[in-house]
């Protein structure tokens, strides 16, 4: 389901939403909560002239509508919204909030089963998987750190033992490299270890998907010598169609704070 065909779902849910409500209404918010079959709805309303809103039974229908638009925002790999807020302002003004990290904040606790049954209906990717919802911890453990290179000669010089990129995914494979978010960044340049001659041009960075973590210099060899990246973190950068994922704030910190603990422990 695309913009376009949620935006259609989401004028016949404000429609329905606006035709159901009291001549008085100002404002009108409706909660979506769903975890596999389990779901719940629950609204409520600003009146016009007073100063608190009051709980509203929103029409049953909306309920079609929500599992309707969850369904078809599902995302390959990364599953779909758990909670999704509806805010519809007098006359027709409306805005949508979706989660599909957080724990929503339940009524009722869903019945046993109902994350397992999520998963089943939206497979999810394991790092997409929250940890609430049985997924990696969140202070990033297992989070492999890439190596620029595989060893050094005794005078420096880089030594790779790894499989070439085949020229066709060679600029694929570096947008991934270089467009990731970066977690850590010095102010500074480092030698270049294949060229000693050149200025000091090495990106003192790190990067995440999320997934790995590895050093701004994996892109610059790659770049500037065709050197390869290791054969694991490329199989994973193919894997996910040379598309970066979408990688929130929460992921960020833990990989940054697995990458601080790498560097305390070697």
């Amino acid at each position: 389901m695309g913009p376009v065909e949620q935006n259609e779902v989401l004028q016949e849910m404000t429609l329905l939403l606006s035709h159901a409500l009291p001549a008085d209404w100002e404002e009108a918010v409706v909660a979506y909560r769903a975890l596999g079959s389990y779901t719940e709805m629950y609204g409520q309303i600003q009146h016009k002239g007073k100063k608190l809103p009051s709980p509203y039974q929103p029409p049953a229908e909306l309920t079609g509508l929500f599992a309707r638009l969850r369904e078809g925002m599902y995302r390959p790999g990364f599953g779909t919204w758990l909670t999704a807020t509806l805010r519809l302002t007098f006359p027709a003004t409306y805005n949508v909030r979706y989660d599909g990290d957080s724990e929503p904040s339940w009524v009722r606790r869903p019945p046993d089963g109902a994350g397992e049954e999520e998963l089943q209906r939206f497979p999810r990717d394991p790092q997409h998987v929250p940890e609430w919802l049985g997924g990696r911890p969140a202070d990033g453990s297992a989070i492999p750190v890439a190596k620029p290179y595989d060893d050094s000669e005794p005078d420096g010089t880089p030594i790779f033992q790894r499989p070439e990129v085949p020229a066709e995914d060679r600029d694929a494979l570096l947008a991934y490299l270089e467009k990731a978010p970066i977690i850590l960044m010095a102010h500074s340049l480092s030698e270049d270890m294949m060229d000693p001659e050149r200025p000091s041009r090495v990106p003192m960075t790190y990067h995440t998907d999320g997934v790995w973590i590895w050093p701004g210099a994996v892109g610059y060899y790659l770049r500037e010598h065709g050197l390869p990246p290791e054969s694991e973190l490329v199989a994973h950068i193919r894997g996910n169609g040379f598309e970066l994922p979408d990688t929130p704030d929460h992921v960020l910190s833990a990989t940054l704070k697995h990458l601080y603990s790498s560097f305390s422990n070697g």
